[in-house]
């Protein structure tokens, strides 16, 4: 059984302006997304499952979905700030989403096998896929057994400042224990640093692995995050924008002795666009990975 690849692409890119997703960043017009699904492809993905609005879902179809015809199937699920467990109900002047797991549980119905998670509007690299599809194909079968691609802090920071991540912590096993979200890393005088608690740099090293929201998962997981995601209601459910995140899930899984989560090591660099002022660096990036064969100059031509 061949996994299925789930791409988030139900943000509207408020902080970039307009829809993200579907703005041509390659040679040919290519988006982030069809780098992603390219790689899947030749990685051994069997299908792809994007989560998007209702309200793009036109423009989506027409502008992404053509180009992968006869390349490898694809379906398209909707998140909606409505779909929550029947007897619940949230504050009428909420507009806000509810959340990366609250995407993945959109899912449910159309996954059945072992599938990754990724963003739409992040670079993850050819090498990652290759990594998760083997993994997946080997957790086929099993049940509270998952992944998560720790990229080395070294290959995701941004020329243009600072960044946030979420700095993985890793038992001997390999497994995951914890993700701290730590701010303002930088590469200072040659070292990585970012602001601890204290005000003061803290130095970590260039491999440390930290969570860019690519997660291994199997269908059991959408079981937890429907029990998961009731708590959240109970708890924050009227608040105006509290968010019911995949680490969260993830997390709670691991502390209850419920799951295992795997981190997976990748050379890959990320990257992605944020602002629209990191626009030119990815594009000139894109560029060099074609440019050194990694990708043709046309995808799905």
């Amino acid at each position: 059984m061949k996994p299925t690849l789930f791409i988030l692409a139900a943000g509207m890119g408020s902080r970039y302006g307009g829809l993200k997703q579907l703005d041509g960043l390659g040679p040919g017009g290519e988006t982030i997304m069809d780098y992603s699904v390219y790689d899947a492809v030749r990685a051994g993905f069997g299908k792809i499952v994007f989560v998007i609005r209702k309200s793009f879902e036109d423009d989506f179809r027409n502008i992404v979905l053509k180009k992968y015809e006869g390349i490898i199937p694809t379906e398209v699920v909707f998140q909606d700030i409505t779909s929550i467990p029947e007897g619940f109900a949230f504050n009428p002047e909420r507009s806000k989403p509810w959340g990366t797991n609250h995407a993945v549980l959109m899912g449910k119905e159309v996954i059945k096998e072992p599938f990754a998670v990724i963003n739409a509007d992040d670079f993850y690299g050819k090498e990652s896929f290759e990594i998760m599809a083997e993994f997946l194909r080997n957790v086929t079968g099993k049940t509270n057994e998952y992944s998560m691609l720790g990229y080395h802090v070294g290959n995701t920071l941004s020329e243009s400042g600072t960044v946030a991540r979420g700095v993985c912590g890793v038992d001997e096993s390999g497994n995951l224990t914890n993700v701290v979200e730590r701010t303002s890393i930088i590469r200072k005088d040659g070292k990585i640093v970012f602001t601890g608690d204290d005000g003061n740099d803290v130095e970590i090293a260039d491999n440390t692995p930290v969570s860019m929201n690519f997660w291994g998962l199997t269908p059991d997981y959408f079981d937890h995050s429907e029990e998961e995601f009731r708590n959240f209601l109970k708890e924050h459910g009227n608040e105006l924008k509290s968010e019911f995140f995949i680490p969260l899930v993830v997390n709670n899984l691991i502390v209850s002795g419920k799951s295992s989560c795997r981190v997976l090591d990748t050379p890959s660099d990320w990257f992605g666009v944020t602002y629209a002022e990191d626009r030119p660096e990815v594009v000139a990036k894109i560029q060099k990975l074609v440019d050194a064969g990694v990708y043709p100059s046309r995808l799905f031509q």
